[in-house]
């Protein structure tokens, strides 16, 4: 599907709406982030869109190159659930916590009318408006889309930074998933505070602690 086909889905529901998208729920340890973007009417012509896709078909540098100007032309909210949210309420509820919370984050930050949400995946959270969900959702939407190159880029910056502070885990190449340099250490090093103990390698850790 082009991309102008994303901007063609958006358009057909004739209406304000936004799109959310998450990024972060298999990895052992770190929040789960969510964004929420809404794309005024005005700047849906404007040629960055022709950029945008799935935040996974997109190379890590060009996730970059787009996060900045992205955010020009998009009004968005930025949320998590954290590692310790999680554990208590299980990585689906935390997920939509965080998607519920991005939303917020962006209605609070813009006052802007919201009619309909479009929801990657299949569970949609609890809006205060109409929720569509939307199955890979991030090829299809051009608001999705955008939502979710903020979360990677957002969540991809947090681990890097933790990696500084916590380097013998390499989350500043592999972003907290079980990696073969993630779970040595894990093996050398234990838990940190920002590993989600209810996830069955740390889980197993813990027990052995």
């Amino acid at each position: 599907m082009s991309i102008n086909k994303l901007v063609e889905f958006d358009t057909q529901f004739n209406a304000p709406l936004c799109g959310i998208d998450e990024v972060g729920r298999g990895p052992l340890c770190g929040p789960v982030v969510s964004a929420c973007a809404y794309i005024p009417p005005e700047n849906l012509d404007n040629p960055i869109w022709d950029s945008i896709n799935d935040s996974k078909k997109i190379s890590a540098i060009k996730r970059e190159k787009l996060f900045e100007p992205l955010k020009e032309f998009c009004l968005y909210g930025i949320a998590e659930a954290s590692a310790q949210e999680i554990d208590e309420l299980n990585i689906h509820h935390a997920t939509l916590l965080a998607m519920k919370r991005a939303y917020a984050s962006m209605i609070e930050n813009n006052n802007t009318p919201i009619e309909t949400a479009l929801i990657d995946g299949k569970f949609a959270p609890d809006l205060p408006c109409a929720t569509q969900t939307v199955i890979k959702g991030d090829g299809l939407s051009i608001s999705i889309a955008a939502a979710s190159i903020i979360a990677k880029v957002t969540r991809d910056r947090f681990m890097t930074q933790l990696h500084d502070d916590y380097p013998h885990y390499g989350w500043n190449s592999n972003a907290g998933y079980g990696t073969k340099v993630h779970m040595e250490g894990l093996q050398s090093h234990g838990l940190t505070p920002f590993h989600r103990l209810s996830f069955a390698p740390c889980a197993a850790i813990k027990r052995k602690a």
